[in-house]
C-alpha cells in the first residue's frame, strides 16, 4: 500500500473524530444556550418576586433590576456558548464593542431612551403609582404603572395606555400631581345683597372641615374675594390630601350648596376657581 493509499483510509476515521468532537460542541453549546435563556427568564420571575415581598426595595426600580439581571445572564450565556464553540472570545468582544460602536451611533434614540430611564430612577421625579403631566409638544398624562429602561408606561384617567419613551419624558417639563401632600382647591360662592356674611362663613368652614380629605394644615379659609352692587362674592379655600383631590373637586360644590340651603342661605352661583399663580391666595 502506498502512502498515498494509507493516507486516504485514515480520512473516513478523521472526519467520523472531527464530525463527533464538534457535534459534542454543537450539542453542549445548545444545552448552555437553552439553560442561559430559561435561566435569565427565571432570575428575572424571581427577582421581581423578591422584591415585591422585600420593603426596602423600592417599586419603582423594581422592573430596571429585574430586566437588568435579565440580560447580564443572556450576555453571559452567549459569551460562554461561542466559548464553547472554539471562538475566541477576547477578539470577539473587541469586534463586538466596534461594531456596539457603530450600532449606537445609528440608534442614538435608544441609547437616549436607556440614558434618560436611567436618570428617571436616579433622580426619581416620580414613582409608581403617580399621577403625572408631561408638557411637551404633545402633552399627555395618566398614571404611572411601571418605569422601565426604554419606556414608562402610564394609564389615561379614561383607561387608556400609554407608552412613552424615557427621553420624551426626560427632556420636557413634568408635573407631578401626587408628589406634594397636598393640593390647593378654591370654588367662589355667590350671595344676594344683603346676606349675612359672617353666618356664611361659618356654615361654608363647617362645611369643609366636614370633608374627610381636607387637610387642617394650612386650615380652611373664607373670605370675601369683592363685591358687585352689593351682592357678595366669598372665595372658599382649602387643601386637599392629593389623593382625595378628585373626590374633593365632584362633591364639594354641592356640599356646600346644600349646607348653605340648609341654613336659609340660597347661593345665586357656585363655580370652582384655579387662582393663577400670581394670586397670593395660594400662599399657604
Amino acid at each position: 500500500m502506498s502512502w498515498a493509499q494509507a493516507a486516504l483510509s485514515t480520512i473516513p476515521e478523521a472526519a467520523q473524530a472531527v464530525a463527533t468532537t464538534l457535534a459534542t460542541k454543537l450539542f453542549l453549546a445548545l444545552v448552555i444556550l437553552v439553560v442561559g435563556v430559561f435561566l435569565s427568564r427565571w432570575a428575572e420571575r424571581a427577582i421581581s418576586v423578591t422584591m415585591a415581598q422585600t420593603a426596602g426595595v423600592d417599586e419603582t426600580a423594581r422592573p430596571a433590576l429585574a430586566g437588568t439581571a435579565r440580560y447580564a445572564i443572556l450576555i453571559l450565556t452567549f459569551v460562554a456558548t461561542l466559548s464553547q464553540l472554539g471562538v475566541q472570545t477576547a477578539s470577539l468582544l473587541a469586534a463586538l464593542g466596534a461594531a456596539g460602536l457603530a450600532i449606537g451611533l445609528a440608534l442614538q434614540g435608544t441609547l437616549a431612551n436607556i440614558a434618560a430611564g436611567i436618570m428617571l430612577l436616579w433622580l426619581r421625579p416620580f414613582r409608581v403609582g403617580d399621577y403625572v403631566e408631561v408638557v411637551s409638544g404633545t402633552p399627555f398624562a395618566g398614571t404611572v404603572t411601571e418605569i422601565g429602561l426604554f419606556a414608562c408606561l402610564l394609564e389615561t384617567y379614561d383607561g387608556l395606555f400609554v407608552f412613552a419613551p424615557n427621553s420624551s419624558i426626560w427632556t420636557f417639563p413634568l408635573r407631578n400631581h401626587s408628589r406634594t401632600a397636598g393640593r390647593l382647591l378654591s370654588f367662589n360662592v355667590g350671595f344676594a345683597p344683603g346676606t349675612d356674611m359672617a353666618v356664611a362663613r361659618e356654615v361654608l368652614l363647617l362645611s369643609i372641615s366636614q370633608f374627610a380629605g381636607v387637610l387642617a394644615v394650612p386650615p380652611p379659609d373664607v373670605f370675601i374675594a369683592h363685591v358687585t352692587a352689593g351682592a357678595p362674592l366669598a372665595t372658599c379655600r382649602l387643601w386637599a390630601a392629593s389623593n382625595k383631590i378628585g373626590e374633593a373637586q365632584r362633591t364639594m360644590l354641592e356640599a356646600a350648596r346644600d349646607a348653605l340651603e340648609r341654613a336659609g342661605l340660597r347661593p345665586t352661583e357656585l363655580v370652582r376657581t384655579i387662582p393663577p399663580e400670581s394670586d397670593p391666595s395660594r400662599l399657604r
